[in-house]
């Protein structure tokens, strides 16, 4: 469906509740699957978390108390952070052969940087199609080797991923990496995960080890809210009114989210963020927002780019966002979707492999202009909050069940006008 999102004022003292961190679930999900006895609880209800509920479930369901059932076929869609998981674990599970596949643009997002690391391990990795893309056929086995030389310039969910099924290795695993690491915080998150179990790990410099360990005790494990999410309400409340103010539940202050970095960025644009004692944050516009470009390095957090250059647009102000390089690998090219969509709207931009520069502008954007989403969850969520300028179309809003399937929901909520078309 298409969303026609009216201009609209929004509620300035509405509650948001945000289900648990896709990133975290992801991850927690995947020990659980390792580590039976222990409990999850507030996980996401995103597309991506509930493929990997039903892939984990559907292949444990084939081969407890049975032979494993050969060459299996699970089909992830587009979920992206399931693919490269899903891979690792499979490659764990002793005698079985699984066949991962999804959709078209998935079967054009890198597998090999992984599927390299490994083959390192021993393990049989057969592409089914082309070289170096899903679909993979995955022979699992019992892994003893435990050294690994892989790229750290990559999308930081491959070595996740490794990071994952280490404890569970017989003789663990140490990870060299090669180059600038990107997504430094999402790697403390999977190894904070760990630790948590009572896995250790230690992480210096270009160098990660991490010792097995076969057991770990029973323990309940809370995913947080997701900050990705959060970033929306963020720009929503930098596009609107002094005083406005939205409460999103639940965060803490020492977050293992890279995105909460949010925090810190939006006050450029006059936003302060409260951390209330009952796990909530409570979000506000304080003063007008900085007439400076904003300048910022996202390798660290590149998820919430389309958000915050929206933002400056939606405000007239420029930036220069860098670190952006792994944006070309997900549900689509982000930067070069996000120049064609921001141009349709009067922007001034360019972008190149890694970096998006976007000029100051005193125009307001154009009006009724359809915005294509490219199946990608983040153009639909990015850019809905530029109702608060002009109305806009989003077009296939379903896409936002990827990661926030009550979005529209609770843009509702709180005032916005949305009828489908």
């Amino acid at each position: 469906m298409n969303a026609i999102i009216k201009k609209t004022v929004v509620n300035q003292q509405a509650t948001i509740r945000i289900t648990g961190s896709k990133s975290e679930t992801n991850r927690l999900l995947l020990l659980q699957a390792l580590y039976p006895n222990i409990t999850v609880e507030n996980i996401s209800n995103s597309d991506d978390s509930e493929v990997m509920k039903t892939v984990l479930n559907n292949f444990q369901s084939t081969s407890v108390g049975q032979d494993l059932v050969k060459e299996q076929l699970f089909d992830i869609h587009h979920a992206g952070t399931a693919m490269r998981f899903l891979t690792a674990f499979f490659a764990t599970q002793e005698a079985s052969e699984v066949i991962l596949t999804g959709s078209n643009r998935m079967q054009e997002r890198p597998i090999k940087i992984l599927v390299d690391a490994l083959r390192q391990l021993g393990v049989e990795v057969v592409y089914q199609k082309n070289e170096g893309f899903p679909p993979i056929k995955i022979k699992g086995k019992n892994i003893t080797a435990k050294k690994v030389i892989l790229k750290a310039d990559v999308s930081s969910q491959y070595i996740s991923a490794l990071l994952l099924i280490a404890p569970k290795l017989t003789n663990g695993l140490e990870l060299i990496l090669e180059g600038e690491i990107t997504s430094v915080p999402y790697l403390k998150m999977t190894l904070a995960l760990l630790n948590e179990l009572g896995v250790t790990t230690h992480f210096e410099g270009n160098q990660i080890k991490v010792f097995p360990k076969a057991e770990v005790v029973n323990q309940i494990l809370t995913v947080e809210s997701d900050w990705s999410s959060a970033s929306y309400w963020y720009s929503i409340v930098a596009l609107s009114e002094i005083n406005t103010q939205i409460t999103l539940a639940s965060y803490k202050k020492n977050s293992l989210q890279g995105d909460a970095v949010l925090a810190e960025i939006y006050q450029n644009f006059g936003v302060e963020t409260i951390f209330n004692e009952n796990k909530t944050i409570t979000i506000s516009k304080v003063k007008q927002h900085s007439l400076l470009p904003l300048n910022h390095n996202l390798k660290d957090c590149p998820d919430i780019a389309q958000t915050i250059a929206v933002t400056c647009f939606g405000l007239g102000v420029g930036c220069d966002l860098y670190g952006l390089h792994t944006l070309k690998i997900k549900e689509t090219d982000r930067l070069e979707a996000l120049k064609a969509e921001l141009i349709k709207l009067g922007a001034t931009i360019s972008v190149t492999n890694e970096s998006l520069h976007l000029k100051n502008s005193n125009k307001n954007p154009l009006e009724n202009i359809k915005i294509a989403t490219y199946q990608d969850h983040r153009m639909a969520m990015a850019f809905a909050p530029l109702a608060l300028r002009v109305p806009i179309i989003i077009e296939e809003a379903e896409v936002v069940s990827k990661s926030y399937p009550d979005f529209w929901k609770d843009l509702q909520s709180v005032g916005y006008s949305i009828e489908e078309k």
